[in-house]
């Protein structure tokens, strides 16, 4: 058509319209005649860790005998609402490539991954082959497992620390005795015992045992304020967690560990224990826990817990209170599970509240913002002495700090024997 305005082109325009012709067949050919030129595939954990980054890998084979080009687009589970989970790149003949990425779920449940769409092309991209790859697959997401052997690695060092690195007390301080012995060079003197002493005519000490196998039991509210979101996960998510990586830390140092959820009425009840299985058992327990959104029975739940949980034992309750008022509702239950057992009340600072005390206000519109916040915030503090006026202990902490608050609590528990 150009040609004939300009006829100074000549045949150069039907030279050109040839050679992308047989250019096009030809990449055509190169990449249609080999049925299987490239190989895809996701490498990535059987189960994910709720709240965590979890890597998966899509690994790359080229078997074509030139270089080509590629764009890899993969169908992650809907609940991630991603759509940039894209790669471009450009492999050698017979090469292999790894390009990894990174996903962190804030629900527990079953995710769908589909197919890895691969385009492939050549030369001048004039072609491009499709490639669907992999094979769709389903992954759960369970509980935070890879906090759980953080905290279990950071133990069994006597290395457990919070985020803002503050050493947390270690286990081992809480003791029963065992039995009275010589004084061996080490020894600390403290332990001396001074009557034996005296009746052996040589140092004697006594010597003690840590105490174990005290039953703790981590009870979860699921009521409708446990779905209150934080950084995208509710706090009944962050609870969860918070009770695996505990559980595991009580086990571990030889304490039985259990669980007891509720709502309108108790659901879950499983017995404390240490023994092989019920670490198990209870993340199974958790991994299915929802919640349930009318407003939690307290009353139920110290009647199931007088009547199946008959050991003195260690209560964390996991709730949220907003007011006093609503704190008043469930006092004398709490006061009455605190007689027999000793009861460990863990409730949340609202994140947004707290971000609006500590923001310098600007205005006078902000400067009224800031006044209602503190009052909110106010109102969480009077919750603790309200508690801590009934001998009920209280910790009020944010989420993100939860599970380290949480063993913090436990440890000072035990270091100070209690139970």
């Amino acid at each position: 058509m150009i040609r004939h305005f300009v006829e100074m082109l000549g045949l150069l325009p039907i030279v050109f319209l040839w050679a992308f012709i047989v250019l096009f067949i030809v990449e055509y050919f190169l990449l249609f005649l080999r049925k299987k030129g490239l190989d895809t595939f996701r490498k990535m954990p059987s189960r994910f860790s709720n709240g965590d980054n979890n890597d998966v890998v899509l690994h790359l084979t080229n078997r074509y005998s030139f270089p080509i080009y590629l764009t890899i687009v993969d169908e992650i589970p809907i609940q991630f609402q991603r759509r940039d989970i894209a790669f471009r790149t450009k492999m050698s003949a017979h090469s292999d490539q790894e390009y990894k990425y990174v996903l962190r779920p804030v629900k527990r449940g079953v995710y769908s991954f589909g197919t890895i769409n691969s385009y492939a092309s050549c030369l001048l991209r004039l072609v491009q082959k499709r490639y669907k790859t992999g094979e769709n697959k389903d992954v759960a997401v369970y509980p935070s497992y890879q906090q759980l052997r953080k905290y279990q690695l950071l133990a069994l060092h006597n290395q457990l620390q919070d985020s803002g690195q503050k050493k947390l007390q270690q286990i081992g301080s809480s003791f029963e005795f065992d039995q009275i012995r010589e004084y061996v060079t080490g020894d600390d003197y403290r332990t001396v015992n001074w009557k034996a002493t005296a009746r052996k005519g040589t140092l004697m000490v006594n010597h003690y045992t840590e105490e174990k196998s005290q039953p703790i039991y981590s009870v979860i509210d699921k009521g409708r304020l446990m779905e209150m979101p934080f950084d995208q996960m509710s706090l009944l998510d962050y609870v969860i967690n918070a009770a695996l990586v505990l559980s595991n830390i009580a086990i571990y140092k030889e304490d039985k560990a259990g669980l007891v959820t509720f709502s309108q009425k108790p659901e879950t009840l499983l017995h404390a224990d240490r023994k092989p299985g019920q670490m198990l058992r209870i993340q199974e327990h958790l991994y299915h826990e929802k919640t349930a959104f009318p407003e939690s029975d307290f009353e139920r739940l110290y009647v199931t817990i007088k009547r199946h949980v008959t050991q003195r034992s260690f209560l964390i309750l996991f709730t949220n209170f907003e007011s006093v008022e609503a704190l008043h509702r469930q006092l004398p239950y709490l006061r009455k599970l605190a007689q027999t057992h000793l009861l460990l009340v863990v409730f949340f600072q609202n994140s947004i509240v707290k971000t609006l005390v500590e923001k310098p206000a600007e205005s006078l519109k902000e400067i009224y913002t800031q006044v209602i916040a503190e009052q909110f915030d106010s109102e969480k503090k009077l919750i603790v002495q309200e508690l801590q006026r009934f001998g009920i202990m209280a910790l009020l902490t944010s989420p993100q700090n939860l599970t380290a608050n949480t063993i913090n609590k436990y440890l000072e528990v035990k270091r100070k024997n209690l139970l």
